[in-house]
């Protein structure tokens, strides 16, 4: 079986969800996608199956690629630092000449719940550690940053899609993980906010268990009962969001190998929720560009 057709394990299909077919990808042909962690999991996953789909590909990792083919060129990056960022961009662009979808999606696991006190040789509480955040928050602002000045360069403009997680909307004992996630989905909504009249779109996906070195499958079955999908399944959803050019600012949400796009869910309910009345917000289309103008400025 090929990496596209199907043999991701599925359990019966839920109301409200769908699934991918290897049709909704064939506009990825050609094209160049850039993926950061891509030697491993859900990156791995995505540079086999752009290779499949004979997509160009260019894979940054601290890890060798194991994916070795014509169609894929790998540079070693640590995505905390902004000049190893900035050369992985300029590589493609050396390779290929444009880059037409981003993969923020380097990350690793949990490291400090900062709710535990650990002290220097002098007895001083120490700051928290800080790692997760960098690796997982800070690593994507960069990445979406260089994606954005290469993608205005691109007459056809193209999009971004950034790794977020099912904890990045619930609460999770992982705190640094979990707060580095609530801040991928946030980065999503707010870029998304700043590009809508572009053609550069801004999506992100928010995976439920997935199989990886932080979630070791077996394990988790037959210790928790958790059914963990494998990586090629949120490799997929991140795939879709690049090759349907309708999709932006959404937040596709995968379990089980099941899909479903949540974000416009989850607006209208907080929507609901707040119940905005006069006063709260702009009164028309008018004032709803000022408003836009006067935040928006930056530095």
């Amino acid at each position: 079986m090929s990496i596209l057709d199907g043999s991701v394990e599925t359990t019966k299909a839920e109301p409200g969800f769908f699934s991918i077919q290897d049709s909704d990808l064939t506009s990825l042909k050609d094209k160049v996608v850039l993926i950061t962690g891509g030697s491993s999991g859900i990156g791995l996953a995505a540079v086999k199956i752009c290779v499949s789909l004979r997509a160009k590909v260019v894979v940054g990792d601290v890890n060798e690629c194991p994916e070795k083919s014509d169609a894929v060129t790998f540079q070693k990056v640590d995505v905390t630092d902004w000049k190893q960022q900035s050369a992985l961009f300029k590589k493609a662009i050396e390779v290929h000449g444009a880059v037409d979808h981003c993969f923020a999606n380097a990350g690793i696991g949990p490291t400090d719940t900062f709710t535990k006190d650990t002290f220097d040789s002098a007895g001083e509480l120490e700051p928290p550690n800080m790692k997760t955040m960098e690796i997982n928050l800070n690593g994507p602002i960069f990445t979406s940053k260089l994606a954005l000045h290469y993608l205005r360069k691109n007459p056809e403009g193209g999009s971004l899609v950034i790794t977020a997680s099912a904890s990045s909307f619930t609460p999770f004992v992982a705190t640094d993980y979990g707060v580095a996630k609530h801040g991928a989905l946030g980065l999503m909504r707010n870029l998304d906010a700043n590009l809508k009249d572009s053609n550069i779109r801004v999506n992100c996906i928010t995976p439920l268990w997935t199989a990886s070195g932080l979630v070791p499958a077996e394990m988790m079955k037959e210790h928790l009962g958790i059914i963990s999908q494998p990586p090629e399944a949120a490799a997929r959803s991140a795939l879709l969001l690049m090759a349907d050019g309708e999709r932006r600012g959404q937040t596709m949400f995968s379990k089980r190998s099941m899909f479903k796009e949540i974000d416009s869910i989850a607006m209208k309910a907080m929507v609901e929720a707040v119940a905005p009345g006069p006063g709260d917000v702009p009164a028309d289309e008018a004032k709803g560009k000022a408003f836009n103008e006067m935040f928006s400025k930056g530095s």
